[in-house]
């Protein structure tokens, strides 16, 4: 099934500089390698060498952390958003 990704600006040079793309797959997993079939080099960005997020990136499904999910596990359905948000470091 496919669903609507919301990529952020920083990774937009990726994907012809579209905000929302369309990626199938049936976890969130899946849809990061579908994203990685369409625009190679995307996944190296959002994962570390194991595969895993990294620490500094965050995936909204519908507005929910998946990390207190399943995490890349997590189901997706048709219909569904999921937002690739970098973390943003700051402070005084």
């Amino acid at each position: 099934m496919a669903i609507n990704v919301r990529v952020p600006t920083a990774l937009r040079t990726l994907t012809d500089n579209k905000e929302i793309v369309t990626a199938e797959g049936s976890t969130v997993a899946q849809i990061i390698e579908d994203l990685q079939r369409q625009f190679p080099s995307i996944k190296e960005r959002i994962c570390d060498d194991n595969g895993e997020l990294r620490r500094f990136v965050n995936v909204y499904l519908n507005n929910e952390d998946i990390r207190y999910m399943d995490g890349s596990a997590t189901n997706v359905s048709e219909g569904d958003e999921l937002s690739i948000v970098p973390a943003i470091a700051g402070g005084l």
